[in-house]
């Protein structure tokens, strides 16, 4: 399926250009645990490196809102209410789920379905949605230890070993897999970044190609 912006044919489903849809590569994966994928509009017009929809459509429990401050989205709310909400932000008092330990133990497993709220976004920006967003203030903090570095390419974090949104994801579910919150099979854990490694493919075989009307950005020095 498709839509038309512009002059241009964009899937309406991963909000790619229509000739790099990524659809074809999505692996989804149920998961007792709602995941909530708060996009910042900058994220929205990241058509060529954005992994916040892929994470979405990979996840069928899982919803998608875009904005800056969601204090009063009723919807939003809603979940917060009837789930024992999480969000995945590394503050201090985040409850590291690397490892067992006293706060962990007591927050885990939960009483009310669990929901996980991921902030697709840049630090900086992500600093001003968590500010703004005055019903975010409430929820716990989760975090975990990063020990792979990133396989994205064609961008460069911010640190050594910061995660895109869908590498991030990937890590939570294998940890609520060991907290026995989940169990996912492990063949359909591998298959979750395929879509991921379709784009990052994609993109790179742009940058060999320096004609290629897609290629709108310098490639990641080594």
């Amino acid at each position: 399926m498709q839509t038309i912006y512009g002059d241009r044919a964009k899937c309406y489903q991963c909000h790619r250009p229509q000739s790099s849809c990524m659809c074809e590569y999505i692996r989804p994966i149920e998961t007792q645990t709602k995941f909530i994928v708060l996009m910042h509009p900058k994220e929205f017009k990241k058509t060529k490196n954005g992994t916040g929809h892929l994470t979405h459509l990979s996840l069928p429990n899982s919803e998608l809102f875009m904005g800056i401050d969601f204090s009063d989205n009723a919807h939003i709310n809603e979940i917060i209410a009837t789930h024992e909400s999480f969000i995945l932000y590394p503050s201090k008092h985040a409850i590291n789920l690397s490892h067992k330990n006293p706060l962990a133990e007591k927050a885990l497993p939960c009483k009310k379905p669990m929901a996980i709220f991921l902030i697709d976004s840049t630090w900086a920006c992500s600093l001003k949605m968590m500010r703004e967003s005055q019903n975010l203030h409430a929820l716990s903090h989760i975090s975990f230890d990063s020990t792979k570095r990133s396989e994205f390419k064609i961008k460069e974090q911010p640190l050594e070993y910061c995660l895109s949104t869908i590498e991030s994801t990937l890590t939570v579910l294998e940890l609520l897999i060991q907290w026995q919150i989940e169990t996912i099979e492990t063949s359909k854990l591998d298959a979750f970044l395929t879509p991921f490694h379709a784009m990052i493919d994609y993109q790179l075989q742009c940058i060999q190609n320096p004609l290629h009307q897609a290629v709108r950005f310098k490639p990641r020095k080594s």
